[in-house]
């Protein structure tokens, strides 16, 4: 170390650098003889060296062998160089370690660079080269989750057919993926999590698609490769398969055998496979043996849906006493929910307010009221269920089930059981039952006094006793005013009195309490109708239909509408709409051949005629439109069943049978034709149409009867000149009477016009009326005194009367002079 002279600055910025570690240490280098021996003995059998060490600008030197002298040189710092021997001075020994920012080539131009920022930039990172088996097998795993992700997306959105073509590309790629290790025997990296996932996916998407056989034999590579964790689980998968194939000793099998191999700590799992095998036990009609899984249900886990199962199967074997127990179980049943009271919120917190208002709506409280609403919606089932079974009466029953819900958690259900009893004796017609049950509501609180109100209302409207009606339904409105069924009844109540404009604010407030109160928006639509504000109605109707896209009746109306809008192409639309959802309805078949009818399409009209006649064979105007069609069409003897039938809808309409002997005429069968009419004759022996055609039928048959009709017909006319004189003398007198204040006249002529008029008023009570149909001369007539006996025909268009009534007379021929009265 004496050798080492070293400049200490206490301003060095390079203190440090020199530090190394001591096992690199060449300081005693030169004082070892042995190194020293070793160097000079192999230094002296290398050749010499011929390469010049680039000088500085003091000057340069020479190397020399180890024999030779060396030459002295120093460095352009003015210190020894490193491991160079000085005159004078003792050598420095050489370093191994440089410090930074240091080069031992003393280059020109060679500039301070610790931190080497001269380089530039780094090169780029070398990019993985993807030509290697392992980066294609990682990115072919890479696209097989990714189509298995597909597969699961498109079946959320109900693209069943998708999901499957996916799940199959999935497993098309794994096995593709896997075959190359199997066959160079690689098997143990093969990604068993991917294969189990492909396959699983697989198998459920084919099941989703209800393609059951292909789904088990997926199921079935799973269950049967020992390989897989867990695959007990997935026979609770092919039992539901069994069930859905109605396979159900096979679908048990299945769930037994998952039952067995899951363990004791997955509680709820096993909970919910027995209760699928108390289900299949009662698809089965094994109530025995169902009871028997619900009661361990039951015991270990109660739950609602376990519960209500259970009391079915106590129902179905008719057991009235494990029926009750079942029941109180049933209400006794932990929902596992908060109080509602705990999200109403408190006047003084402001941050436990906005709390509680964030959580007012969300999921989990929505989670907990359909949970409740569920609870109930059993409850309420069972009681109606068992009540009349578990006593002895229906009423006692009722009784006895809202003496146990009034001691449950379930209180607020006592009154609704109360409700439900009323309604059931509706049910069973027992009118007065239901509202003596119904009006002890009446001083209970304000939601179920409402509730037994509105009921109320609607009972006595059905019975027309419309006061009593509107009387509870101004009760029910006092008692909850934003009761929508309250309204709609106080709305109908108006209705029926005609004062449409208020009815019509009934409805409007009752939408206004409840948007999709159908009812409502029905009624609503009826009393724009009736205003004549058709196209208020029409918007009313239009909305309807987009809540009940399958309602007959809001369609027919729409068509009506459109009818009255003298649209009749639109009407037609929303009439094949209506037979689309009710294709054997007699009336609107023969509203569409009417609509068709109007526009012309004579074919299309007896196409819906016909199958209208074919449903409901008693339509008047149906038989009557289809008769015509044949007579115009000159097809007579097809339009006399038509005839005849209508003789038996209403026999005591002459025209009908007159329309059948026609169409004998027409056809050309007179024999029957004159049977026909003079079976008429002895029915209506004063029509004197029928006896015009037994006139001329028997002088163009050359009878004997030719003279007996005559003169019958000469008498009957006659007889009608008489009547027709007296109508109108009757008329003018009542003009008179009128004319003159209806004063009395007295004296002999009087007396005498008196006792004529009693004689005139028997004679005319003897002889039929003016307005029986038989009594007119012309169809048209005929028509003008018919009275359907099923109401007020429909305007519709004539399609054969007057063709009739010109081809039924002989327009082209006339009567001789000796059949004509003299």
């Amino acid at each position: 170390m004496e050798n080492v002279h070293l400049a200490v600055d206490e301003d060095d910025l390079y203190s440090g650098y020199n530090d190394y570690n001591s096992t690199f240490d060449a300081e005693e280098l030169e004082n070892d003889i042995g190194f020293q021996q070793a160097v000079r003995t192999s230094h002296g059998r290398r050749p010499p060296m011929t390469a010049k060490f680039p000088g500085t600008a003091i000057g340069a030197r020479t190397l020399a062998s180890s024999i030779g002298a060396r030459m002295p040189m120093a460095s352009s710092m003015g210190r020894p160089m490193t491991g160079a021997v000085q005159d004078g001075a003792a050598a420095r020994p050489m370093t191994a370690v440089r410090a930074a920012g240091y080069t031992s080539s003393l280059t020109r131009g060679s500039t301070f660079d610790p931190l080497g920022q001269s380089r530039g930039p780094a090169p780029p990172l070398e990019s993985k080269s993807e030509d290697t088996p392992e980066e294609k097998i990682k990115l072919l795993e890479k696209k097989v989750k990714e189509l298995i992700e597909e597969s699961c997306m498109a079946h959320s959105m109900g693209a069943s057919q998708l999901a499957l073509e996916k799940a199959k590309e999935a497993g098309r790629k794994e096995r593709a993926l896997v075959r190359p290790k199997e066959e160079t025997g690689n098997s143990d990296h093969i990604n068993l999590d991917l294969t189990y996932s492909v396959l699983l996916n697989l198998a459920n998407q084919y099941a989703n698609s209800g393609m059951y056989p292909e789904a088990l034999n997926s199921y079935q590579v799973i269950v049967k490769n020992k390989m897989f964790s867990n695959p007990g689980r997935l026979k609770v998968n092919m039992a539901n398969i069994y069930f859905k194939q109605k396979n159900y000793p096979k679908a048990i099998k299945f769930y037994r055998m998952a039952l067995d191999q899951i363990f004791n700590a997955h509680k709820e799992m096993r909970i919910k496979i027995m209760q699928n095998i108390g289900v299949v036990f009662v698809h089965m009609g094994q109530y025995t043996d169902a009871i028997t899984s619900f009661e361990q249900i039951m015991s270990e886990s109660p739950n609602i849906k376990t519960g209500f199962n259970l009391i079915l199967c106590y129902y179905a074997i008719g057991d009235r006493e494990r029926m009750k127990k079942a029941f109180q179980k049933l209400i006794s049943v932990p929902l596992g929910i908060d109080d509602e009271d705990k999200y109403i919120p408190s006047n003084d917190d402001t941050s436990s307010n906005m709390v509680i208002e964030a959580i007012k709506n969300d999921k989990l409280h929505q989670m907990e009221r359909d949970l409740k609403l569920l609870a109930e919606k059993y409850i309420m089932t069972a009681a109606k269920l068992i009540a009349p079974a578990i006593e002895t009466s229906f009423a006692t029953g009722f009784d006895w089930c809202v003496d146990m819900v009034k001691t449950s958690q379930y209180v607020e259900l006592a009154n609704d059981l109360e409700i439900n009893k009323a309604i059931t004796y509706l049910r069973q017609k027992d009118f007065n039952q239901a509202v003596e049950t119904l009006k002890t509501f009446e001083k209970k609180d304000s939601r179920v006094k409402s509730a037994a109100a509105t009921n109320l209302s609607f009972l006595y409207f059905l019975e027309k006793d419309y006061d009593q009606a509107d009387r509870y339904a101004d009760l029910a409105m006092n008692a909850d005013r934003y009761n929508p069924a309250a309204l709609i009844n106080k709305g109908n109540t108006v209705f029926v009195k005609q004062d449409y404009e208020k009815a019509a604010e009934f409805y409007k407030e009752s939408l206004r309490n409840d948007s999709s109160c159908t009812e409502a928006l029905y009624n609503l639509g009826l009393t724009y109708k009736r205003l004549n504000r058709l196209e208020e109605a029409l918007d009313c109707f239009l909305k309807l239909h987009a809540i009940l896209r399958n309602s007959a009746q809001v369609m027919y109306q729409l068509a009506h509408l459109y009818e009255l809008l003298e649209d009749p192409q639109q009407a037609i639309e929303w009439l094949m709409q209506v037979i689309s959802v009710t294709p054997t309805d007699p009336h609107v078949l023969a509203k569409l051949g009417e609509l068709h009818d109007g526009e012309g399409d004579k074919s299309q009209a007896f196409q819906y005629y016909s199958e209208s006649f074919r449903y409901f064979p008693s339509n008047i105007d149906v038989i009557e439109w289809l008769g015509a069609y044949y007579i115009e069409t000159q097809f007579c003897e097809k339009a006399i069943q038509y005839f005849e039938r209508a003789t038996l809808i209403q026999p005591t309409q002459v025209k009908w049978r007159l329309m059948v002997a026609s169409c004998y005429r027409r056809s050309g069968n007179y024999q029957k034709a004159l049977e026909t009419y003079k079976d008429i004759h002895r029915k209506f022996p004063e029509n004197l149409e029928c006896l015009r055609f037994l006139v001329r039928l028997c002088t163009d048959m050359r009878l004997k009867e030719v003279s007996e009709y005559t003169t019958k017909l000469k008498k009957t006319e006659k007889m009608k000149e008489i009547k027709e004189q007296r109508i109108k003398s009757g008329r003018e007198g009542s003009g008179r009477s009128r004319k003159d204040g209806r004063e009395s006249r007295v004296g002999s002529a009087d007396s005498s016009n008196s006792t004529k008029g009693e004689r005139l008023s028997a004679r005319m009570r003897s002889l039929p009326g003016s307005n029986e149909p038989y009594e007119a001369s012309s169809p048209k007539e005929l028509d003008a005194s018919y009275v359907d006996p099923l109401g007020p025909q429909m305007e519709r268009p004539k399609t054969g009367a007057k063709k009739r009534v010109e081809d039924d007379d002989f327009a082209d021929e006339e009567l001789g002079d000796d059949l004509l009265p003299e």
